[in-house]
């Protein structure tokens, strides 16, 4: 069975809590765990996190961005910004305020799940089939994963 991990939209919008019992195909990412820490509701919630980092670190089952997935990174928000450019023709709109910081962590899970060849599974279909374009990451939308399973 292929390697498997969500974005962070999973993990809020279906309310998943038992990250400590997944299939042996699952792989956490160090930056959904970055996310959920920040959004912790209080110091409780950020010690599960912070437990879920040391399980999956310690089996070695958790994502970990390398410094050339963070150069890559950069590489494919420039082709956003480019290709929206161009379709605006020449024109580029400001994005709404915190846009360019979810692409850029979306874009950061992508890449660095491509290393482990796993699949996103992720609610945020739009951000991931652009970042997809420039990043051969396999994506999954949420409703048709959990359909299946």
């Amino acid at each position: 069975m292929p390697y498997f991990t969500y974005d962070t939209s999973v993990i809020i919008s279906r309310k998943l809590t038992d990250l400590h019992r997944m299939p042996q195909s699952f792989l956490m990412s160090a930056v959904v765990l970055m996310e959920l820490m920040a959004g912790a509701k209080d110091r409780s919630r950020q010690k599960v996190y912070e437990g879920l980092f040391r399980y999956y670190q310690r089996r070695n089952l958790l994502i970990v961005p390398t410094i050339e997935d963070w150069f890559l990174v950069g590489k494919i928000l420039y082709l956003l910004t480019h290709s929206r450019k161009l379709l605006e023709k020449g024109k580029l709109r400001r994005l709404p305020p915190g846009v360019s910081q979810r692409l850029a962590v979306d874009a950061l899970i992508a890449i660095s799940a491509r290393r482990w060849n796993a699949q996103v599974v992720t609610e945020n279909w739009s951000d991931f089939k652009a970042i997809q374009r420039y990043c051969n990451t396999t994506i999954v939308r949420a409703a048709t994963f959990f359909k299946t399973k």
